[in-house]
């Protein structure tokens, strides 16, 4: 491509490096911040979707549940609640089959996370994941993060690998990315100051990773970080994927300042939004696919962010997370295989059935 048509000299260098597929840095990437408009981004953010997916938009068949919003953790962005308030809930394991047998038939994974409860330990939800293996053998699970097994492990008295390989022998095939926040940790003592460390977070990955548990990887943006503290957080992913080749997807997640003591903290504009999910694409060379979670974003952004290096749109959801409307999303949380196809075909692309590992489904 002739870059001169879309870019300014001092920004040719940059974007021949990016089109050529090499690995930027750190520093390049807040230059893209910086210096580089929406469009140029979304030019260079879609060459590198290309590399990795060419044209196709991924989507899968899935059901989230959140067992409780009960958590021990009061972190400041966040409407998860205390166990004594009155508004808080929990679902037994047969709640929890029997939300997944009314859906069974039009699913292929089911999503569990949610509150860290404060009498939930391993050996609790490693009965819960069995009883859903032996109703549904071939139902792929991904569940639990890396703050909540880290809890799971304390209660039980586990390491992490212990609770981890307990975890897989009881049928967990992958884990979602939540808990992530922002690794800086200056950040993490303003949002979220009884949370474990970044750094704890990215140990449970990589040990999932070593004992051959796939898994995504999140971040969580828009509050009181700057850019720099984004792209050190996307670095830190970066390596540990070298290391690892684990993570799946990273999907960065917008804060909403609704029903939460963040409330203060404007949200992000659009235009940043989408700045930041075309970095994301470019700087995690290494990541294969970028996921905009359309019930925190909305329709209709997760449709214009496939312009800007998205290849996944997550699923169906089938009605069955409420973290983001608590926190402001208006999102109806469920829509079907076809609205999903349409919504990917309208904008350009070929919709394409996954499995929670990327496998194509015809």
């Amino acid at each position: 491509m002739n870059t001169a048509e879309y870019f300014a000299p001092k920004q040719h260098e940059l974007a021949d490096k990016i089109f050529q597929g090499k690995r930027i840095t750190a520093q390049e990437a807040i230059r893209l911040f910086d210096e580089f408009t929406p469009p140029q981004l979304s030019l260079l953010a879609v060459e590198r979707k290309q590399l990795a997916s060419g044209n196709k938009v991924f989507y899968n068949r899935n059901l989230h549940i959140e067992p409780t919003n009960i958590c021990v953790y009061n972190c400041r962005f966040c409407s998860y609640k205390a166990k004594s308030e009155a508004d808080s809930y929990l679902f037994t394991a047969n709640d929890i089959l029997q939300k997944i047998a009314e859906v069974a038939d039009n699913i292929t994974e089911v999503h569990i996370t949610g509150g860290v409860h404060p009498d939930w330990g391993i050996r609790f939800f490693a009965d819960m994941l069995k009883g859903i293996k032996d109703a549904f053998p071939t139902l792929h699970i991904k569940a639990f993060t890396a703050v909540e097994i880290g809890f799971m492990c304390r209660i039980d008295k586990m390491s992490i690998a212990e609770g981890l390989t307990t975890l897989r022998n009881a049928g967990l095939d992958s884990m979602p990315g939540g808990g992530a926040e922002i690794f800086d940790e200056d950040i993490r003592l303003i949002i979220s100051p009884e949370k474990p460390s970044g750094n704890d977070w990215l140990s449970v990955h990589q040990q999932a990773h070593a004992i051959g548990i796939p898994s995504n990887a999140t971040m969580l943006f828009g509050h009181v970080e700057n850019f720099t503290q984004r792209i050190s957080h996307m670095e830190l992913l970066r390596n540990l994927q070298d290391k690892t080749m684990g993570f799946n997807a990273f999907i960065p997640l917008k804060f909403k300042n609704r029903d939460n003591r963040m409330s203060d903290v404007a949200e992000t504009a659009v235009v940043e939004d989408l700045k930041t999910y075309a970095i994301a694409r470019i700087f995690l060379d290494n990541i294969p696919h970028l996921k905009a979670y359309w019930p925190a974003l909305g329709r209709d952004f997760a449709q214009l962010s496939l312009q800007f290096g998205v290849d996944d749109l997550d699923g169906t959801i089938n009605d069955s997370t409420t973290i983001y409307t608590r926190a402001g999303s208006s999102e109806n949380q469920a829509m079907n295989t076809k609205e999903l196809q349409k919504m990917i075909s309208d904008a350009g692309f070929r919709p394409v059935e996954r499995n929670s590992v990327y496998r194509e489904i015809n």
